[in-house]
């Protein structure tokens, strides 16, 4: 289940396959295969969600290294996939927690900050939170009440994109493109950067590579005429 936002309950899947640019590429303007690619972004979202919502599990671990290599890794994104895969299958759920908390947790505060209103004014819940939150209530969305994390969290905005790309939700590409380029791309790419570039950082160095060139695929995906 998505912790964070209480109206998306589905469980992160992983994509069927490890080149899910190449499988959108190919969709073309048919109705079901557009709906098909809209499922590989949700299910891409959800897996960023749940790698930065907590620690992997040895469920998570296994779900991911059953990524196949491809024969060619011909794009950034492809080859952040395999990559990913590859670590996983060497992956201990035990150094994983160890490297989840120096990261974003840490003594009183871990080395990366996976928060919008931080990269975005300086501060913790400040006015960027306020912006997303009237946006969300806009949607229909919240916060679950069992979450104490603020909605701007890292984890909660890929949980909220997963959501809002989802087929079954009905939500235009001009409602996704609206809060991916105010509530994502402003700030989405330093997190990522940061993240890479942090000491503690092995497997989630892995983590922010497919998260990176996701990121640029999806600025290219709604940038399309739809």
């Amino acid at each position: 289940m998505m912790d964070f936002i209480a109206r998306n309950q589905a469980q992160p899947r992983t994509p069927g396959s490890d080149r899910p640019e190449a499988r959108v590429a190919e969709v073309g303007s048919d109705c079901t295969a557009l709906q098909e690619a809209d499922r590989i972004r949700a299910d891409t979202y959800g897996v960023l969600a749940r790698l930065f919502r907590a620690p992997p599990d040895r469920a998570l671990i296994d779900l991911l290294a059953e990524c196949r290599d491809a024969e060619e890794a011909d794009s950034e994104l492809a080859r952040a996939w395999v990559a990913l895969a590859g670590a996983s299958r060497q992956a201990d759920p035990a150094a994983l927690d160890d490297e989840y908390h120096a990261l974003f947790i840490g003594l009183g505060r871990g080395e990366v900050l996976p928060y919008a209103s931080w990269y975005l004014s300086g501060f913790l819940q400040d006015k960027p939170l306020a912006q997303l939150r009237a946006d969300l209530d806009k949607l229909g969305i919240e916060r679950a009440e069992s979450v104490s994390e603020s909605e701007d969290h890292a984890a909660a905005i890929c949980e909220t994109m997963a959501l809002l790309v989802e087929p079954d939700a009905g939500i235009d590409y001009a409602v996704q493109k609206q809060f991916f380029e105010r509530h994502v791309q402003p700030w989405f790419p330093r997190f990522l950067a940061d993240l890479r570039g942090a000491e503690n950082a092995d497997f989630f160095r892995r983590v922010a590579d497919l998260g990176r060139g996701f990121i640029e695929f999806e600025q290219s995906w709604l940038s399309l005429p739809q």
